[in-house]
């Protein structure tokens, strides 16, 4: 057996990294573990590189994500860090197709090669199609998109078509498509890269690790994340957990997890303390966390104990407002992203989370994510081709 490993989260049992599997015989979620202690300098060093492998804020960290040399990058990560109003964003969105869906998406079709598959296929809002798409055109796979029918975003659709994917718009929401999807990889033999997949959350942990790189290796007091699926709170988890153990890091920051009200079945556990698992039919505009039945519940539950961590829900007026102020920064986010700041807020009053803690907010997808959500028509007038024209509009919005 590799040194790496698949190892249920639920009762410890281990399988070999080649097979193909999504979960435990007993029904857990899979994580990839690794055995030794791994010295973080070479990450720091590879900074300067200029070689494609080392230029990705993914491959940077091989030897703690999967340790290869031939990978399938285009490449992604290396995203910026901006300091607004006290804040700290660390904006995703700036990955090739637009999310931080190709921190995953590059480890997940790494491995779907590795394997000998021919065809990859997800469940996706847009930005995990997206992602998928252009990855699996890089590799020479075929690719497989199943989609909430008219609740994705043109903007999302349009690219997943142009990477030349295979779209199924099915008639019901994104967990209904998920479980449509889940079925059909099994039964035809398709590799699934959706965050059920645990090498997507080995990619997503670098979000982490790169901030971590950012900051010198001085962990904030906070990481704020938006909740859909649950991956990227599973992944931060384990990214702070692993750093901790190989002595990146001398504390764990603490992560807290942000719903939209609407769709808030992670918070409706927290607040019973995790006693029930909750399912609901969800709804917000936030799209990339429509989600009412995340599949890595049980991984983002051991994060938020494990970091101190806390779950928030906020509204979809909250969310907007967010994102107002955050496209007004010059920095700009699709409406789940947003949910971050939103959440701060809401934790600020409630006293939670102190003005005087450094707070990281993750940004996961670009502006251009849910477009029709950036229509101001207050900011568009129309006027005739005339210079008077043009004057008498100034001259009212000053």
């Amino acid at each position: 057996m590799s040194a790496e490993r698949l190892q249920c989260v639920t009762c410890a049992r281990t399988y070999d990294i080649m097979d193909v599997r999504y979960t435990c015989d007993c029904g857990g979620l899979l994580s990839i573990e690794r055995t030794g202690v791994i010295d973080r300098d070479s990450f720091d060093d590879r900074r300067t590189s200029r070689a494609d492998i080392d230029r990705s804020g993914v491959w940077r960290f091989r030897e703690a994500v999967l340790n290869l040399d031939k990978v399938v990058t285009h490449p992604e990560g290396g995203t910026r860090l901006y300091k607004r109003q006290g804040l700290l964003f660390k904006h995703e969105g700036e990955n090739p197709t637009g999310s931080f869906k190709d921190r995953g998406m590059t480890v997940a079709v790494t491995q779907a090669v590795r394997v000998g598959a021919t065809a990859v296929a997800c469940a996706s809002t847009g930005n995990t199609s997206a992602s998928l798409a252009a990855y699996a055109a890089q590799a020479g796979l075929r690719a497989i998109v199943f989609v909430p029918s008219g609740k994705i975003s043109s903007g999302k659709l349009a690219q997943t078509l142009a990477y030349g994917a295979t779209c199924l718009q099915v008639r019901g929401d994104f967990d209904a498509s998920m479980r449509l999807v889940r079925e059909a990889c099994d039964r035809l033999g398709i590799y699934l890269v959706n965050s059920i997949n645990p090498f997507r959350i080995e990619g997503q942990k670098t979000i982490i690790w790169e901030l971590l790189q950012d900051l010198g290796w001085e962990p904030p007091d906070w990481i704020v994340v938006p909740a859909g699926n649950l991956g990227n709170t599973s992944a931060f988890g384990k990214a702070l957990r692993e750093a901790f153990a190989h002595g990146w890091i001398t504390r764990m920051p603490r992560l807290a997890s942000i719903q939209a009200h609407g769709a808030n079945p992670f918070y409706r556990s927290y607040r019973e303390s995790f006693a029930t698992r909750h399912r609901i039919s969800a709804e917000t505009i936030a799209s990339a966390i429509r989600i009412g039945d995340p599949v890595s519940h049980d991984k983002a539950v051991a994060a938020i104990s494990e970091t101190g961590g806390v779950v928030e829900e906020v509204t979809d007026d909250e969310i907007m407002a967010a994102k107002r102020e955050i496209d007004g920064m010059g920095i700009g986010c699709e409406p789940a992203s947003a949910a971050t700041l939103a959440g701060v807020k809401k934790l600020r009053a409630a006293g939670i989370m102190k003005e005087d803690e450094q707070t990281v907010c993750v940004l996961t997808g670009h502006i251009l994510k849910d477009p029709e959500a950036n229509y101001r028509p207050e900011n568009v007038v129309e006027i005739d081709p005339t210079i008077e024209a043009v004057e008498r509009c100034c001259a009212n919005r000053r």
